[in-house]
């Protein structure tokens, strides 16, 4: 798994995560993940799982933390490009309750 930041404005940044989102990844991702908590100021955060095939219960954790931290600091979070079975897990667990997030079906309707 790789996750790059992308800085899409002065008020937005996209996380693009690449590879499965599983245990092993969330490791990897939670130093990405305090470095935005903490060195970064943007007011949106945008996480991008275009190129994600697989997610697990960790890879939702992780997302759910950053989530949570994020608000706390009034910080503003979306997840977009969901699709597969990233999409299935998300649905079944009422993610898109908390966290906005868009379909890739959605973004190529626009």
């Amino acid at each position: 798994m790789e996750l790059r930041k992308i800085e899409s404005s002065e008020n937005l940044l996209t996380l693009a995560v690449f590879g499965d989102f599983n245990a092993q990844a969330s490791k990897e991702a939670q130093l990405c993940i305090d470095d935005v908590l903490t060195d970064d100021d943007h007011p949106q955060i945008e996480i991008d799982l275009e190129h994600v095939d697989f997610m697990d219960t960790s890879g939702i954790g992780a997302i759910v933390y950053l989530y949570k931290r994020l608000v706390e600091s009034d910080r503003i979070m979306s997840i977009k490009n969901v699709h597969g079975q990233p999409q299935k897990m998300m649905e079944l667990l009422r993610i898109g309750q908390a966290i906005p997030l868009t379909t890739q079906t959605a973004e190529l309707e626009h």
